[in-house]
């Protein structure tokens, strides 16, 4: 009894310089989802030495792997892959860990992927399914398209809704993405389930050199004409905000999983701040229109946090300069900084959110 004793008084003085371990009891999706975008590799590794499935998804991006892939977290790929997880499997969204190493330009993570046999295209190239190469273009990620390409890629790859890479292009106004896509063998006058090709997403971008890269002069001014004649509605544009916004928003989504409203609405405030800095994207040209008047530099009037996954034009961050409903859209987020102010948090994270929902159907239209 008396060593008995002696050795549990050992250990509770030595207690405090002892090693701890992570908990191990099995998480729900959002404990997981949590804990791992936060880069919690102790905590995985107890999980899965308890027994959790490597592909395990978690309530938000996917499992260990893609949450890895999606924060660049290579000690967290390296785990879950050694443990077994599917290089190629998808996500809820249709999602594999090479699209969103891609969507996210995390060059690290999408080579060492490569590196390990991450295939570029879908299994069966006769379906249609968005390709990290789409997402890797939408973003504007040259360097990452170039690796993409390297690697087979198909450069004419349709999505779910038939949609081109060099479509994604067109519509976002990247320039020499498209020029490199066209080199490598993209056709532009494919079109989509709604009768789109990518030269008619340039015309109606307003990104015209693009459009004209894509077709002949003839047809170049035969459309001009007709963009005259019959204007499109104003173009809308996804920007990619700035790292330290993509910060504050992950604070924001981590702090409303963990039931933190305060940190929330405060991380949600910080990033519109951040907003009011970003300048608005030139039409053609730095500061120019498509006549090469200049144009008066503007304000970005909302943050647009998008949600919907399986369409990277709907699964970003991105700011709005659409005017329609302007000042509907100032008013709630008037409201909600007021209801935020009045100590009213649940209100204010709502409002957030109408406005956000506002915002990204006016850019539907």
């Amino acid at each position: 009894m008396k060593m008995k004793h002696l050795l549990l008084l050992l250990l509770l003085a030595l207690g405090p310089f002892l090693p701890a371990t992570a908990h191990a009891e099995l998480p729900d999706a959002t404990r997981f989802s949590i804990r791992m975008e936060m880069g919690d590799i102790r905590q995985a590794r107890a999980w899965l030495d308890a027994g959790l499935d490597p592909n395990f998804e978690g309530a938000l991006i996917g499992n260990g792997l893609m949450i890895g892939a999606w924060e660049g977290n290579i000690q967290l790929m390296e785990l879950f892959v050694e443990r077994g997880t599917d290089l190629h499997r998808i996500n809820r969204h249709g999602e594999t860990a090479l699209m969103l190493a891609a969507w996210k330009g995390q060059r690290a993570a999408m080579q060492w992927l490569l590196e390990r046999g991450a295939e570029p295209n879908r299994s069966n190239r006769a379906e249609r399914e968005w390709t990290a190469l789409h997402y890797a273009v939408f973003a504007g990620h040259p360097e990452l398209t170039e690796r993409l390409l390297a690697a087979g890629a198909d450069v004419n790859a349709r999505s779910t809704n038939g949609s081109t890479v060099v479509m994604m292009a067109a519509r976002e106004g990247h320039e020499a993405i498209a020029q490199r896509l066209m080199a490598a063998g993209a056709n532009p006058a494919m079109k989509n389930d709604f009768e789109d090709d990518a030269i008619s997403w340039a015309m109606r971008q307003g990104h015209y050199r693009i459009a004209q890269a894509f077709t002949s002069a003839e047809n170049f001014a035969e459309l001009a004409r007709a963009a005259v004649a019959k204007p499109h509605a104003k173009p809308l544009r996804s920007v990619a905000v700035s790292d330290k916004i993509e910060e504050h928003l992950r604070k924001a989504r981590l702090a409303e999983a963990q039931g933190q409203r305060g940190a929330a609405l405060a991380a949600y405030r910080k990033a519109l701040a951040e907003l009011k800095t970003q300048p608005a994207p030139p039409k053609v040209g730095a500061g120019k229109t498509a006549s090469g008047a200049k144009t008066a530099a503007k304000t970005p009037s909302a943050l647009v946090i998008r949600a919907k996954r399986g369409q990277p034009e709907q699964q970003s961050a991105a700011l709005s300069y659409s005017g329609g409903d302007e000042a509907d859209i100032n008013q709630l987020l008037e409201q909600a900084r007021a209801a935020e102010a009045a100590g009213r948090r649940t209100e204010a994270l709502q409002l957030f959110r109408r406005a956000s929902e506002r915002i990204k159907a006016n850019q539907q239209q």
